[in-house]
């Protein structure tokens, strides 16, 4: 199967509402330019440094997303160009954000990472850590940011009924705090969902899934 007919199936089968982030991390540019060719313009990558790179050689009207984690000390490459941040889990990381964004005259769109996994290794903040960034002084601070909503990755498992669960959870803590209207906060998306789960994620109230070996083919 070529990358272009792998988008054009996902693609048939998403509801309107709903946003296809292309994961191309590890992918050369000339796998991103077929998916390009064919409409995409929406690329997740999870390494500032392989991003900017890409960014460099790519068609300028391509949104990048970091999926990623973001280490404090590369946002700074990222600024000028990235459209969302999926992975903010701290105050401090969204200063660093702000910061950088203040300086090359920007506001970038951020998701707060929230924890909905049972294991280990997962990065994010969780409901109560959430609702004490919201609310806080120094966030409201933040004029070169806006939240757009929460991201959330299920547990690893072949077990439907537990990423489910992930899953509402991350929906149900987005509705306790989408009403919330501030200058640097406008909630209307939730990213949950990838190759092995997006149908799953969509049904639960997902409005952005991040698709990559659909598209791309295995690493």
């Amino acid at each position: 199967m070529s990358i272009t007919s792998n988008l054009n199936t996902i693609k048939e089968t998403l509801p309107e509402h709903v946003t296809l982030v292309a994961v191309s991390k590890t992918k050369p540019v000339s796998d991103l330019m077929q998916a390009y060719e064919a409409g995409q313009r929406i690329f997740g990558e999870n390494k500032i440094q392989e991003m900017t790179e890409k960014w460099e050689q790519m068609p300028k009207d391509i949104q990048w997303h970091m999926i990623g984690h973001v280490q404090s000390n590369k946002v700074k490459f990222m600024t000028p160009y990235v459209t969302l941040i999926h992975g903010v889990d701290s105050l401090k990381l969204l200063q660093e954000i702000n910061k950088q964004a203040l300086k090359n005259n920007r506001t970038i769109d951020c998701l707060l990472q929230i924890y909905i996994a049972e294991e280990e290794s997962k990065f994010g903040l969780d409901e109560n850590e959430l609702n004490e960034l919201l609310t806080s002084v120094e966030f409201k601070e933040l004029k070169n940011i806006r939240i757009l909503g929460l991201m959330g990755m299920a547990t690893f498992t072949e077990d439907q009924n537990q990423i489910k669960k992930e899953f509402t959870n991350l929906k149900s803590i987005f509705d306790s705090i989408k009403d919330l209207k501030t200058e640097n906060c406008s909630l209307n998306t939730i990213s949950m969902g990838m190759s092995g789960d997006y149908q799953l994620a969509i049904e639960c109230g997902s409005t952005m899934v991040r698709i990559g070996s659909s598209i791309f083919g295995g690493r």
